[in-house]
């Protein structure tokens, strides 16, 4: 049942994703069931071994802890906010409505596989199992000064690593605005596509940055890469249709995916802020690397997401700047990484999108 038709905050959203419930002893030695892939989407060339991964289940796993946490939030719309509080400044926020969907979201999971994964969460930090190779990472509520302000774009983010790739997630965005509240609903596993309301979705075929229009953000470090985004923004803005900043990590790069805009770009997010949407953009026929052009993991410290054909001249306005940076080798360095966590490195994926 598709959501997003701005019916007020009468009824909490409800979606289907086709999920199985299954013991997390299911997670290995089944058949994968079949999924959209976008043609245009190229795979990363990265030895998995998802043969023995069951990537469905844990597709379907990240959609309805995303739709139980978005259930939380919606609880919440066009009332007071509770608990509110500040962070690390007074535009870094939190509040109770954090909280509860972050607890939510960690009791499913915790009941659905135990305690045999990692999780990650934006307020809770690394609880479960430290062995495992599967770390879910979780922002309850990205975008909590916008839910604050009843500002429509914000969203619940849950996606899934594996030896430190993204494999599976899901996001639900929040859209519309107080009274009119809807939703969109993203999942994704790795190899299966992407779904926005359980439809198939796409990265758009504009080709030229002067065609595009852009997305950025600017995190709560005001810092020497910090002004220099500034500066981007204002070069962008004088050579695209227009940059947005919209304040939402998650929905930024589902908005990539969906074809409402052609790259994103920040400094220093966080796991929890891209893991699931990443992969909802290359699996949608999109590219992400670093700022300066490496392949990009969850726990790399600048991103660039794009539709593909924009990517390389977005590049070349950026990277250059980029290395001039004092901080630039600081910006290579990653962060967030559990203590021994082994992940596989990236190499760069060929695509004729590039």
């Amino acid at each position: 049942m598709r959501m997003g038709t701005g019916t007020g905050t009468s009824r909490p959203p409800r979606w289907r994703v086709g999920r199985s419930r299954r013991s997390v002893k299911g997670l290995v030695g089944r058949r994968q069931r079949g999924g959209f892939i976008c043609p245009r989407a190229l795979p990363v060339e990265l030895d998995l071994g998802l043969d023995g991964v069951d990537v469905p289940f844990l597709r379907d796993t990240a959609s309805e802890a995303a739709r139980i946490g978005s259930q939380v939030i919606w609880e919440a719309l066009d009332k007071p906010v509770e608990g509110l509080e500040t962070k690390r400044n007074a535009s870094d926020l939190v509040t109770r409505t954090d909280k509860m969907t972050e607890d939510a979201i960690l009791a499913y999971l915790r009941r659905e596989l135990g305690g045999d994964h990692m999780i990650l969460g934006e307020e809770g930090g690394y609880t479960g199992n430290p062995e495992s190779a599967f770390l879910w990472c979780i922002d309850p509520l990205d975008g909590t000064t916008n839910f604050a302000h009843g500002f429509p774009s914000f969203a619940t983010s849950v996606g899934l690593l594996y030896k430190g790739v993204a494999v599976a997630g899901s996001v639900v965005e929040f859209t519309g605005g107080p009274s009119c509240w809807g939703t969109r609903a993203y999942a994704v596993g790795r190899g299966l596509g992407a779904t926005c309301n359980g439809e198939p979705i796409s990265v758009s075929d504009r080709d030229s940055v002067q065609d595009a229009l852009l997305v950025t953000g600017f995190g709560y470090d005001h810092g020497e890469a910090w002004a220099m985004n500034m500066d981007f923004f204002k070069h962008f803005t004088d050579v695209s249709r227009g940059v947005r900043r919209l304040g939402a990590a998650a929905a930024d790069l589902c908005q990539v995916a969906l074809g409402v805009t052609e790259a994103y770009h920040e400094f220093y997010l966080k796991p929890w802020d891209v893991c699931a949407g990443v992969l909802i953009v290359e699996e949608s026929g999109g590219k992400v690397t670093t700022l300066d052009g490496r392949p990009y993991t969850v726990f790399d410290k600048s991103l660039l997401a794009s539709n593909g054909l924009v990517h390389e001249e977005m590049m070349h306005h950026i990277a250059p700047r980029v290395e001039t940076l004092s901080v630039s080798e600081e910006l290579k360095e990653r962060w967030f990484i559990p203590d021994g966590y082994e992940a596989i490195e990236a190499t760069p994926s060929s695509s004729s999108s590039s």
